[in-house]
């Protein structure tokens, strides 16, 4: 293949590679943010709706967001913002930008590294259009995975250059890179790794050059991922499931078992969900069983690393690009996440698709059958994709899709309770959090949104109780308290109301709605002087306060101060 005829194949695998990717993710660009962390990364915060100002980028490096720490991914939030606004659609699309951006760097950083153009487009292609890959694209809270997947391969490709001509400099823009991705997900602590594995195959580095030469050369890379590693512990400390709910034994054998549960949903991708609870505890046998297979499987790529080191490679890439994210540290409820694969399975599509090339060497007509072959795997995988997309349209799409293919799914009936509640589909929402409930009877999240729920249904005892519940657990919940004291004062139990006002006030004394709460509650009670105090403390703190002015006349002229009060009326616009 002459250099023309080359280029024009590049160009024509490019092509074909963006317009697969547009027609399954393209759709995106109609569709709205979802009640799952949308709100709090974009949609309904103000920080990130100020735009990309000096402030808001040194607020994005001394901030964490969503118990995270990944400034670029923040930053990237408020760039959407700044050209936007909020535009969903728009968001959408700077996230399928960056995939097709990520899926053309892996096309040409294989071709750079193998030489094997066809065998490069395939993994590509899958990467670009497999169904475990659409969460990653299609939330737009998840686009901390497709720009951190845009530094990893921008810093792969920097190391390639670097190792065809080592330099300082050259070193450094990898390093660059490699920080930004960091940044952007700290996923990415594992890369100096898979650099190594590269190292041993396609690159040949090991023939060349000795293992601790190789691993000393990593050794500024590795510092950066530990300090990521450390930030991110940090940034994460309050999402971190305690130790008593998913013990180290319970969150090992998920560990093992959802290794084989990845490899499975690559090849079956089927009843994929946004959320898929935790098993809890396994059974001792299938814990055994799965780190058996993983053992064998790693044991014979090793022995097969001479005669095919692609195998040891990508077999290694996926487990270790994995382990920050297999739930030996567990963050959040959930057993699984399809988004952890975005990065992880390059090395099993890598792995396989090279040892099929690689062992059907003597088959007649074997590339008009791989054509055949692999345009229906991608065929199929590419209408798997496109279905499972059409799910991230809204949230009610979303959580019942969820709720159809996952069983006792309590985030994914609190999510759409939340949303019911949001759309005042009262009777909908409270029937979602009951199901949680009955489970965990003191949940404090599902309680407060059932009580706030039962408030707009009028029913303010069975409010009450809710919140009540909500207290126990957390005692020092000031809007559960703040929701309980109103609905006790609308049942005209005021004494119980005054009482947690005057809790509520000891713990935020500077605000002036729970002066005015509290003021109004003693005011009904006939407790003039104290409502007055009140009343005058929120007008202190926000002159102007809705109704202050006026229900702080009323109280001076039953208490008969007829001289403050008239003053009172004077000083009003």
């Amino acid at each position: 293949m002459n250099a023309k005829s080359s280029r024009a194949t590049l160009f024509g695998v490019i092509v074909l590679s963006v317009g697969m990717t547009w027609a399954v993710f393209g759709q995106t660009r109609g569709y709205d943010f979802v009640n799952y962390d949308d709100r709090v990364y974009v949609a309904e915060n103000p920080q990130i709706q100020a735009g990309l100002t000096w402030q808001n980028v040194i607020w994005a490096f001394t901030h964490v967001h969503s118990n995270n720490w990944h400034p670029l991914t923040t930053m990237s939030h408020m760039f959407d913002c700044q050209f936007f606004g909020l535009n969903p659609g728009a968001h959408h699309l700077v996230n399928v930008a960056l995939h097709i951006a990520n899926v053309v760097l892996l096309f040409l950083l294989l071709q750079q590294l193998t030489a094997s153009v066809w065998s490069s487009a395939f993994v590509a292609a899958l990467f670009a259009i497999h169904p475990l890959h659409v969460e990653s694209v299609a939330w737009v809270s998840e686009r901390k995975d497709v720009l951190s997947g845009l530094f990893f391969f921008l810093t792969v490709f920097a190391y390639l250059r670097y190792t065809r001509k080592p330099g300082i400099a050259r070193y450094i823009t990898m390093s660059i890179f490699f920080v930004c991705g960091l940044l952007s997900k700290p996923m990415l602590v594992t890369l100096p790794a898979i650099l190594l594995l590269l190292d041993y195959w396609p690159l040949g580095r090991f023939r060349r050059s000795t293992v601790t030469n190789l691993v000393l050369e990593k050794i500024p890379l590795l510092v950066l991922s530990i300090g990521s590693a450390i930030a991110t512990l940090i940034a994460q400390r309050g999402a971190i499931v305690e130790i008593e709910h998913f013990p180290l034994s319970w969150r090992a054998a998920n560990a093992l078992s959802v290794y084989l549960i990845y490899i499975w949903q690559m090849i079956w991708p089927a009843k994929l969900a946004t959320i898929y609870p935790h098993p809890g505890r396994l059974p001792v046998w299938e814990t055994i069983g799965a780190g058996a297979l993983l053992g064998l499987i790693t044991i014979a790529v090793l022995f097969a690393r001479k005669q095919r080191p692609y195998l040891m490679s990508g077999w290694l890439w996926y487990l270790i690009m994995l382990v920050p994210v297999i739930g030996l540290v567990q963050v959040g409820s959930q057993g699984h996440a399809d988004r952890y694969t975005y990065l992880p399975q390059i090395g099993l599509y890598i792995a396989v698709t090279w040892s099929i090339v690689d062992v059907s060497k003597s088959v007649r007509y074997r590339y008009p059958a791989f054509a055949v072959a692999g345009s229906v795997i991608i065929a199929l995988f590419a209408w798997r994709a496109s279905i499972q997309t059409a799910y991230w349209h809204d949230s009610e799409r979303l959580w019942n899709r969820t709720l159809a293919v996952t069983k006792q799914n309590d985030v994914a009936h609190f999510m759409f309770g939340q949303f019911l509640l949001k759309t005042h589909r009262l009777a909908e929402a409270i029937a979602q959090f009951q199901i949680v409930l009955i489970k965990n009877p003191f949940d404090p999240y599902a309680n407060f949104q059932i009580g706030s729920a039962f408030v707009q249904e009028g029913e303010f005892d069975a409010a009450a109780e809710h919140f009540e519940r909500t207290l126990k657990v957390q005692p020092e919940n000031t809007d559960a308290e703040t929701n309980l004291a109103n609905t006790l004062l609308e049942s005209g139990h005021l004494d119980e109301a005054v009482e947690h006002y005057r809790n509520v006030v000891g713990r935020e004394s500077s605000s002036a709605l729970v002066h005015y709460n509290l003021a109004v509650c003693l005011h009904q009670l006939g407790q003039l002087p104290e409502a007055i105090a009140h009343y005058k403390e929120a007008l202190r703190i926000e002159p102007g306060y809705p109704d202050a002015d006026r229900l702080l006349e009323r109280a001076l002229l039953q208490k008969r101060q007829l001289d403050e009060a008239k003053l009172h009326l004077e000083k009003q616009p």
